[in-house]
């Protein structure tokens, strides 16, 4: 065989024990990555509490499994962010197991009974003429029409005071009928003065029992002056109302 021909079945070989020996230094040097991120991985798990699982690599892409699945996320994440490190991923449940919710365990009942709520019940209207006149007095007892001095104007308490005994009316027989009766003090005015002064002032509360539910042929009103005094002082200024 000549020169030339050995050479040329020189090169082929040379290329190949290259190549081999390139890929021997690959392989050994990738052996030694993945142990270093492995062991880098390990020390790094273990100092953040989470040895309980395994890393295993691929090259740099690393693969965890075995961590409980409160802790993968965790472990994940500190893989991830390792130095050398390409990719990461989980095998296994990563999703937490959450305990069932506690059970609310009823208030324990008291041993007596609480009572029912009492209610308290209103005594129907009265429906006898008697009945209606006691109502009416005591109404106005507690609440009397009163008046702007020396007028026939109500007083807003006047006014609501009269108001209430409309509504107190409406609710008795429609066959009762009223009379509403206007007193006023001696005054300098003389007594045609006190008559009219006395009469206007029924004729403002007939007028307030009529607009709150009562028909007008139902009340009447008249005016006495100062004619029927009853104790000489502030009760001379009054209003009476009277079944009829």
């Amino acid at each position: 065989m000549s020169g030339g021909r050995r050479w040329i079945l020189v090169v082929p070989i040379a290329v190949l024990v290259t190549a081999l020996l390139a890929g021997v230094v690959t392989w050994a040097q990738s052996g030694s990555i993945q142990r270093n991120l492995a062991a880098d991985a390990q020390t790094a798990l273990a100092a953040a509490g989470l040895p309980q699982g395994n890393v295993t690599f691929d090259g740099r892409d690393a693969t965890l499994s075995g961590f409980p699945p409160g802790q993968a996320l965790r472990a994940l994440d500190i893989v991830q962010n390792l130095d050398g490190v390409r990719a990461a991923k989980l095998e296994g449940d990563v999703t937490p197991v959450t305990s069932a919710p506690p059970t609310t365990s009823a208030p324990p009942s008291s041993s007596s009974a609480t009572p029912p709520p009492t209610t308290t019940t209103t005594a129907p209207p009265p429906t006898d003429k008697a009945g209606v006149q006691a109502e009416i007095d005591r109404m106005l007892t507690e609440a009397p029409i009163t008046f702007v001095p020396d007028t026939a104007k109500l007083t807003p308490e006047g006014e609501q005071a009269a108001r209430s005994v409309a509504i107190a009316l409406a609710k008795a027989p429609e066959t009762f009928k009223y009379r509403v009766t206007g007193h006023v003090a001696r005054g300098p005015g003389g007594e045609s003065a006190a008559l009219k002064l006395s009469r206007d002032r029924a004729r403002a509360v007939a007028r307030i029992l009529t607009a709150n539910g009562l028909a007008a042929k139902r009340v009447t009103y008249r005016g006495l002056g100062d004619t029927r005094p009853a104790t000489g002082g502030e009760e001379d200024r009054r209003v009476e109302i009277t079944v009829v």
